[in-house]
């Protein structure tokens, strides 16, 4: 791999990851702290949601998030070719 194409390729990765944590960060602690009331006005299954982003929710965004890391990560090898095989 040249360095145009390992910069690109960094450069790609590094948007990758700050997009994820700027999406967890805003699930974890924008609905899970800062935007509790609001969003306590609405329930699922008995649990008010500000509550269930606060406790689960968070959880599962991040496992979520994990497998979309992979996923994406995988194209842009692939992309780069430097895929595992």
């Amino acid at each position: 791999m040249n360095e145009t194409n390992r910069s690109d390729y960094w450069r790609a990765n590094v948007r990758l990851v700050l997009i994820l944590l700027v999406i967890w960060f805003a699930v974890s602690f924008g609905f899970g702290i800062l935007l509790v009331e609001p969003l306590n006005a609405i329930q699922i299954g008995g649990y008010k949601l500000g509550f269930w982003f606060a406790q689960q929710g968070s959880i599962y965004t991040f496992l979520v998030l994990i497998f979309v890391y992979a996923a994406r990560m995988n194209t842009l090898d692939k992309k780069f070719n430097v895929q595992e095989d």
